[in-house]
């Protein structure tokens, strides 16, 4: 199939990594711990992460308190105190809050406006593991809520990507064919989940990665947001 005979009509897109720079927050590490800042940045992503799929993997099991899904705020958190930890970094309350709020305003990526704007008129929407409360800021700082339709978040259907129960939210809310619905993501094990559910996928990969092995390969892998719209017919 050529490039020319791709047709979406919506698009879906995850928040953190793909419109938005989640290591935007290693300048304000860096201020606190100077030459610090990337790799407490690095670890913080990562273990993030991490803690989703295993909460969502542990949702249900055993004591229902203790296995009660923390929301993406309290995994944050806990991902932070973690990367701090593992590097010997001692931070106090004031400064926990300072990194905590770094992803309340977080960079968007310089080429998601005018990216956003030629995939109009379909309807785009984001689709995160975020809550409301920490997107919402988020949007409003990088001025996109003309771009945007609205925001799904997993707290709706209280698991994490990339279970179905999430990708499901996009059909729920849109009503038409997964195969017609455009995903985009920039991480590849999101990417991979969403083409499993079926949707038409889009890998942002900025680092130039492989593609991971774990399921069915994005259908498009894409070096920006920019590269997407001239892929599409109109």
């Amino acid at each position: 199939m050529t490039a020319a005979a791709i047709v979406v009509d919506a698009f879906v897109f995850d928040a953190y990594g793909t419109l938005f720079d989640v290591h935007s927050v290693a300048a304000a590490a860096d201020r606190l711990f100077p030459g610090r800042g990337e790799a407490l940045s690095r670890l913080w992503r990562a273990k993030q992460l991490e803690y989703t799929w295993l909460t969502s993997l542990m949702a249900g099991a055993g004591d229902a308190a203790a296995a009660t899904r923390p929301d993406f705020a309290t995994v944050t958190a806990q991902a932070l105190d973690y990367a701090l930890a593992a590097q010997g970094l001692v931070l106090g309350a004031d400064g926990r809050a300072t990194l905590q709020a770094a992803y309340l305003a977080l960079s968007v990526f310089p080429d998601v406006p005018a990216a956003l704007s030629a995939l109009a008129p379909r309807p785009r929407w984001i689709l995160s593991n975020g809550t409301q409360a920490m997107l919402a800021p988020l949007v409003r700082h990088a001025g996109l809520e003309h771009h945007l339709a609205g925001v799904l978040s997993v707290d709706t259907v209280d698991v994490y990507k990339p279970s179905p129960r999430v990708y499901q939210l996009a059909l729920d809310r849109l009503g038409i064919p997964a195969a017609r619905i455009g995903f985009v993501s920039s991480n590849c094990w999101d990417a991979i989940g969403a083409k499993a559910f079926g949707f038409r996928v889009f890998w942002i990969n900025r680092t130039g990665a492989p593609v991971d092995r774990h399921g069915p390969p994005p259908d498009h892998v894409i070096g920006t947001l920019a590269d997407l719209p001239p892929l599409l017919r109109e």
